[in-house]
Formats: C-alpha cells, structure tokens, sequence
C-alpha cells in the first residue's frame, strides 16, 4: 500500500489564498503534482462541492475538507498550516491545521479506515498541539504515520504509544468499564475511554473524571473496534457518579462521504458522555466498516442521538424511542449540548419520537450475516418502499371516484384523448374543455395519474427489494424486473421473485475485488447491465408465466369468495394486520390487499376495507383504554394514548407499538383478536374501500360506510376490553396506581 502522505504534500506557514477554496485548489494541485490524481480541475471541482454542502471547519483550529473523485487514483492526505489561518465555519473563528482528503471513487477499504482513523486522532490535544509545533514537512509526515500505527513516529509519539499500550496491556481501559472489540461501533460506558478513536502512538490524556484521574484514550486499533455486545455495566468513580440510575444514550453518526466528520462526531460525543458520567453506544455508518447497535442495546436505551448528514440506515431499529437529531457537524462542534438535549428527551414524554416500526427493519446479529437475513430486510425494504406509490395513487383515483362517479374509472382515457397510454390530442384539454365539465375533466386527470402511480407498484416493490440487497446499483435491475413482471402478468408475486433475483445478481457480480479502472464502472454500467440481463430474461423466458398461472388462481379463488368464506378472510386478514403492527406479518396483509386493489373488482375492494379497519383498531384500543382506566397506566403511556388517537384514525398501526414494546404478551394476544373480529364485521358486510389507506379520513369513498365505523368502533372496544382485563389479572397494578400507593407510603 502506497503512503498516504509524503513530505511533498505538506504545506506549513505560507499564505495559501484569502478563503478555503483558494487552500482547497492548492492543495489539490499538490495532489495533482504528485501524480495522485489526473484532473486538477475535476478534484477540484469534487472537493468544492463537497465544502460547499457543509463547513468542515471544527473547534480547535482544525479543518478537514474532503472528497471522492474519479479523478484521483489514490487515497492521499495533504496538509497545510498557512499563515495567517483561512476560515472554513467553525465557531471558534479560522482554521491553522488543515487536512485534505482526496479519496478515489472505489478507494479500497484500508485506506479508507487509515482516513477515518486520523479523523479521529484529531481530537487529542497533544497530537493537534504536536502537529502545530513541528518544524518541518517530515515532521508532520511522522507524526500522522504514528497516529495511524504506520512507522516514523518522533520519540515522543512512540513514548506515548508505549503508555497507551502499557494500559491496555492490563486488559482493561483506565476507568474500569470493560469493553470487548468488535469493528465499526464505538461503546462507551460511564468511566471507560475518554478519548475512544483517538490514535495509536498519540498518549495523551482525553479527559478528566469526576475523581481526578485522567482518563487515556485508547489506541486507534481498539477504538475502531469497541463494539456494543456484551459491555459490562460501569464500574468504579464514574460508577458511583451515575449511581443507580444510569443514564443510557445511543448514537448514529454518518456524513455523505463517510470518512471523517462520522467518526469525529461520534468520538466527540463519547469524550463528553465519558465526562457527564453517561453510558453511550455509538454506530458510525462510515465508509471503513460499520456494525450496527444489537437491537438489545437500542432497546435499554433512554433515548437517541441522530448526528447525521444522511439517511440513517434502517432507522426503524429505533422506532418509538425519543430522538435528538442535528447534522453531523453539530455532534463535533456542539456534543454536550446534543448531549444535554437527548437527556431532557428522555425524561419529556412529549418529546419527538423516532416514527417506523422495529420489525420492519431490524437487523440483528444472528442474521447479519445470512442470507434469510438479508432476504427479509430486502423484503421489508421493497414493502416500506412501496407503500406511498400505493398511497398516493390509490387516493387520486378514490378522489376521481368523487369528483367524476365511479363511471370515470371507463371514461378517463376517451375524456383525455389517451390511447396506448399516449395523448393523441383529441380529447379535452385544460384551455379547451369542448363538451366536457370542469369537474369530469379534472375528475379524469386524476384517475389517470393515480393509475399511473399504481401501475408502478411492482416495478417500485421489485426495485426496492433489489435495492435492500444490493444497494443502488440493483435499482435498475429490479425495476426492469418488476415491469417485466407487469406485462407477463405475474402481478407483485413476480415482482417479489423479480426484485430478488435482481438484488442476488448484483449483490454477487459487485464481489470480485477487480482492478481500479474496471472498479469504477461496475456499479453504474456492468452491473446494472449484466443483472438487468439476468434477471429480467428469467422473468421473460422461464419463471414469469408459472408465476402469472399462480396469480390467476389465486385470482380467481377470491372473486368466489363471499358469505361465511368472505368471514373467515376477513379474520385472517384482520388477525395478520394485529400480529406485529407495521411488522413483516401486518405488511404482508397489507400487500396482498394492494396488490388486488389495481383489478378494480368489488371483491379486492372489500379486502382493501378490512385491512385499513383491522389495522385502525389496536392503536385506538390503545387510547381508549389509557382513557377509561388511568390507574393502570404512567404518564408517559396516558400521553402515547392521546397520541394514538389521531395514529389510529389516520390507520397508523404503529401507534401502538410502545404499548406492545412495553407490555407484548397483553397488547398482543388483544390486538389478534380484536382485529381479527373487525375484519371480519367488515368483509362480512361487503364493506369496500377504493382508497388504500386514509382511515377514518376516506370514509366518504367507502361503500357502506356506517359498517366501516361498526366494525372499527367493535374490533376497539374487543381489544381494549381484553386488555383491560388482561392488565387487571391478578390485581396487577402498575402505572399512576403504583406511584399514588408509594406517595401514600411516604
């Protein structure tokens, strides 16, 4: 592996321009000088707009613009001290010490860790404080090759090395909190590392405790690798500072392109969580390695820190807990405050709360590494997906129903001039209407556009599936999948095979470790290319009319369903929409009924009404129950039932599920059953619903709606019922009743 830096990438006290895209083209054409990148304009062009999106300036004087560019071949690092200092955001006014990092497109994995890692070594005082004092370009080339555990470090850099290994050594880091190792996620209990991520041949103090003693950071190695199994409890000062009730916080931290403001943020909120003597896991969804949270340490934590410039992957493993979220420099710049804000959380039962279920994305260790883990993950992802295509298509044509009758369903396309999903230009137009109404025009316009949307379900279902195996470049694939799916008429059963068969292609063509100039072209040409080839001619030539045979049958099986056999759906379904409220089980029903929604027959419609009534039930049950009977309840749970009034009417299940995290083996068996009741109130009455979802907000499209109340106002009182009687068991006692007997008491 080449140097990262040399003695020619270093710049130290010379003016290298007025603002921080004048330093940025100098350093970038150093990079260019050194034959590490081809284009000075295309790097600079990169690393430019990058700085644009966010400052990378951070307290301390120090700031790390960064990139990827096509147009570098090597993973470089330049630095520069100018004189006078060039500001790049931080609070603290212009920066003295800047890093540029200038990483390729498909940089391999070591560097990018060795990146990450001399990110997270700026948070030691005694390596910026060195950095600042060197006196010549070498120096400074040393300096960052001991941080990062490469050789050259000066004396003093390796007498500090010694130290920090002497104390891991022992086998425990200074502050007594035991934690084992495992790559990506930094665990932090109260007392264990200050400075976690700082790196090797840096020993420094990070931190002071509450006690006195200074608190080391650990080497690099094993603070890239603290992981979040298995860490004991606090022990020692930082213990007792706690006292029995510990604080616990979770992290994420991620930034665009994953190299270093991730890991700065994450270790800049473990120092001041060390400090304040609380337990913090972090995950940093970083570009060199990330493991995520065990669901069991998300679920003992009191609250959640987003520090995050990007989506947080498979956000819904913290569903229901309350959520600080900032950009990631705000976790660098502001840690304590984000600190401060996610305990005032904790305690505020009105506080923002992370929305989703943790079902529909959870990920734990037992099936990292599987592949019927991945497959359902990839499943739940096209299924979450999807959903607002089927939302947002299913309503425009419910609202059509409304403005045109439901005769506009025929007329749509004749009133439009659309033929072959074309405009000929012989139907009415906005400026010529001829004999058509304002409102049956507009009344076709949307019944078009929502069929349109509708029409993508599968396409958007085998993409996402695709996409949650494969990443982005099995988009492509997928969707060329599910259309294909479409038009052999295999429905969203082709469209499930269809994704996955998309996403295994191109989870497994991206594999190969191949040549850099190859590498590049593979997640945006070949692999898109060769899986949409795969996958699609599959779909075309073997597997599409088998499956289109399946679809028919089952088809058919439902238009003859109706009396006691329409019953007895209805309580599948409405029991499958009660089983895991958002989960694989409840998604599954709610998939089924979408999918035949698109026929348009009367039968489809009915099951699409007993799947939205089933699911309105648990989470008004919820708030009915805190209603009627407050002794039984805390205060948090009394304001998560207000709440589940409005997530319950507008067909939220998940509403309920800090009822159902709290309390499974009560909320559940009552959530079975009294969905299972409302389904079947509802299909027995041949209630219908065009609209796929909206709750009680679309009861003016459904037909024989007072029956769409009954039953969701029945399935309610059975579930509340059933759990009251299940709380009251026993003469359990909890909530509000428990704290009246202690105050009584005391």
């Amino acid at each position: 592996m080449s140097e990262l830096i040399t003695a020619d990438l270093v710049v130290l006290d010379q003016n290298l321009g007025e603002d921080r895209f004048d330093l940025i083209r100098n350093l970038s054409e150093k990079v260019v000088q050194q034959g590490r990148a081809t284009s000075l304009d295309g790097l600079y062009a990169d690393a430019k707009a990058r700085e644009s999106k966010t400052d990378t300036g951070i307290p301390g004087g120090i700031a790390i613009p960064h990139c990827r560019s096509e147009a570098v071949t090597e993973a470089t690092l330049a630095m520069a001290r100018p004189a006078p200092g060039v500001d790049f955001g931080a609070k603290d006014g212009p920066a003295d010490l800047i890093f540029f990092i200038a990483a390729p497109e498909g940089a391999d994995q070591e560097h990018l860790t060795l990146l990450s890692k001399l990110a997270r070594s700026l948070v030691k005082k005694s390596f910026v404080a060195s950095l600042r004092s060197a006196e010549d370009p070498q120096d400074v080339v040393d300096l960052v090759n001991g941080a990062l555990g490469l050789g050259g470090a000066s004396e003093a850099s390796e007498a500090g090395a010694s130290a920090d290994a002497a104390s891991s050594d022992k086998g425990e880091p200074r502050g007594g909190s035991k934690t084992p190792t495992g790559e990506g996620s930094t665990s932090l209990a109260a007392g264990a590392t200050a400075g976690a991520g700082a790196a090797a041949g840096v020993g420094a103090a990070a931190g002071t405790g509450a006690s006195g003693a200074t608190a080391d950071a650990s080497t690099a190695d094993t603070a890239a690798s603290h992981d979040d199994h298995g860490t004991e409890p606090a022990t020692g000062d930082a213990a007792s500072r706690s006292g029995s009730t510990e604080k616990r916080l979770v992290a994420v931290t991620a930034c665009p392109t994953g190299i270093a403001h991730t890991y700065m943020a994450a270790d800049s909120l473990a120092q001041v969580a060390e400090e304040k003597g609380i337990r913090l896991d972090v995950e940093t969804q970083g570009s060199s390695g990330n493991e995520a949270l065990s669901q069991e340490t998300i679920d003992a934590a009191d609250a959640v820190i987003f520090a995050v410039s990007v989506d947080v992957r498979d956000r819904g493993r913290f569903a229901g807990k309350p959520v600080i979220e900032s950009p990631v420099k705000r976790g660098i710049d502001e840690p304590d405050v984000m600190i401060d804000e996610a305990l005032a959380a904790s305690e505020d039962p009105n506080a923002r709360r992370v929305s989703g279920s943790k079902s529909e994305n959870a990920s734990t260790a037992s099936d990292e590494g599987t592949w019927g883990g991945r497959i359902y993950r990839s499943l739940m992802t096209g299924v979450s997906y999807m959903i607002p295509f089927v939302a947002a298509g299913g309503l425009l044509v419910a609202i059509s129903f409304i403005l045109g009758g439901y005769e506009i369903a025929n007329n749509a396309n004749d009133i439009l001039g659309i033929s072959d999903d074309a405009v000929t230009g012989d139907g009415a137009s906005l400026f010529n209407l001829g004999d058509t109404s304002l409102l049956q025009y507009l009344a076709a316009v949307a019944n078009v556009i929502g069929n349109f949307a509708i029409g993508l379900l599968v396409p958007a279902l085998a993409g996402y599936i695709a996409f949650g195996m494969s990443g982005r470049p099995g988009i492509a694939p997928g969707f060329a999948a599910g259309l294909v799916a479409n038009t052999v008429g295999a429905g969203f059963l082709g469209g499930i095979v269809g994704g996955l068969l998309a996403g295994v292609v191109a989870y497994l063509l991206a594999k190969p470790k191949l040549p850099r100039w190859l590498a590049g072209m593979m997640p945006v040409v070949i692999i898109p290319l060769l899986a949409t080839m795969i996958s699609s001619g599959l779909m075309f030539l073997v597997l599409g009319q088998p499956i289109a045979w399946i679809m028919t049958v089952l088809n058919d099986f439902l238009m003859s369903m109706s009396g006691a056999s329409a019953v007895v759906l209805g309580l599948i379904l409405g029991a499958m929409m009660g089983a895991d409220l958002g989960g694989p089980i409840n998604k599954a029903a709610y998939l089924f009924a979408t999918a035949g929604l698109s026929a348009g027959n009367d039968v489809s419609k009915e099951i699409m009404a007993a799947v939205i009534a089933a699911g309105m039930v648990t989470p008004l049950a919820m708030a009915l129950a805190t209603t009627i009977r407050k002794k039984y309840f805390t205060e948090a749970e009394i304001s998560n039932g207000r709440a589940a009034w409005l997530l319950g009417a507008s067909f939220i299940s998940e509403g309920a599920i800090p009822f159902a995290a709290a309390d499974p083996l009560r909320v559940i068996p009552s959530s079975l059953v009294g969905s299972a009741v409302a389904g079947a109130v509802c299909m027995g009455s041949h209630v219908a619903s065009p609209a796929p979802h909206g709750g009680i907000w679309i009861v003016l499209l459904v037909d024989n709606w007072p029956m769409y109340l009954i039953s969701v106002v029945i399935g309610t009182i059975v579930t509340a019922a059933m759990y009251l009687v299940l709380k009251g068991l026993g003469n359990a006692k909890t909530g509000n009743e428990k704290a009246d007997e202690v105050a009584a008491a005391s």
